[in-house]
């Protein structure tokens, strides 16, 4: 019971005056600035309390100014509905930003050529084996936006970004939800309009496989770098299919054309109970890890 008192009273803190005018003039701590941070982002009171404390401090002045130029240059000046689109506005654009290089536009016109590419080929020229193609790639394409979601590699404002309260593995899973958020419906929805190979895995298969890659491109960019990482994860999974394909078929077995061996290749790897229990098992490892190593993402982008 106390437990669960003092749990709700982290919860439900707010900024005391002091505390509040302190932040404002900068005489706060800066540990202690770093909780307010963090407390502003979901707190529209304290936030107000803190908006009051700067609007009487000696940065006043200034803010008038700017706020004033401001809304002159949007034309907004006498129309308060002006100000709270300006303000939806902004909160738009902060969504957007934290999103940021995950939602790369080359990346995506890649992603929807791609998949019109597949559709195109299996549906007018006849090529049989488009799905067991897509469904050979899908899994690691999450991965590649993870590569393209944080770190100093990528991200021009890593180094701004990952300074904020809001940053690290918070930031990292907001641009990854970004990824898979688009990945998925998509991917889902091209391998759903192939036509498929006999014996060929389902085309939702590669999804739970496809998640667990992305966890383990994440845990293991923990310890190197979201861009070291992912690029381990994708080759690797590439390695396997690749040495699957190629390896020479035992005897007995009839040979194949590349459609149907390729889907022989991924029916081993993406369907059946056993695979995706494994898959299922290797992606809560990965949490579990990730949870552990959650802090790491503070640093390890920075070196």
């Amino acid at each position: 019971m106390n437990r669960h008192r003092m749990n709700r009273h982290r919860m439900n803190w707010h900024l005391s005056t002091a505390q509040a005018i302190g932040y404002a003039d900068g005489s706060l701590p800066e540990t202690d600035c770093w909780s307010v941070e963090k407390h502003l982002e979901s707190c529209t009171e304290c936030a107000g309390h803190v908006s009051a404390a700067v609007a009487a401090g000696p940065a006043a002045p200034v803010l008038a100014e700017v706020r004033s130029a401001v809304l002159d240059g949007a034309g907004a000046r006498g129309r308060p509905a002006a100000v709270g689109r300006f303000a939806r506005t902004a909160r738009t654009a902060r969504t957007a930003w934290a999103a940021g290089p995950a939602l790369r536009r080359g990346w995506l016109l890649a992603m929807v050529s791609a998949a019109a590419l597949a559709v195109g080929l299996a549906r007018l020229a006849g090529i049989d084996g488009a799905r067991p193609l897509l469904l050979a790639i899908a899994p690691v394409l999450p991965v590649l936006g993870v590569a393209l979601s944080y770190g100093r590699h990528t991200d021009p404002l890593h180094e701004l970004a990952a300074s904020t309260p809001g940053g690290g593995l918070r930031l990292l899973l907001l641009r990854t939800g970004a990824v898979l958020g688009f990945t998925v419906p998509l991917l889902s929805l091209t391998a759903l309009l192939l036509p498929s190979v006999a014996g060929g895995p389902a085309f939702a298969a590669w999804l739970l496989p496809g998640l667990a890659l992305t966890l383990a491109a994440l845990a293991l960019g923990s310890y190197t770098g979201c861009w070291t990482g992912s690029a381990v994860v994708g080759a690797g999974w590439l390695l396997v299919v690749g040495t699957k394909f190629f390896a020479p078929a035992g005897p007995g077995h009839p040979a194949r054309s590349p459609a149907g061996q390729l889907a022989d290749v991924l029916s081993g790897l993406l369907g059946g109970p056993a695979a995706q229990g494994g898959w299922a098992a290797a992606a809560a490892v990965c949490t579990v890890l990730l949870a552990v190593r959650r802090t790491s993402f503070d640093y390890v982008e920075r070196v």
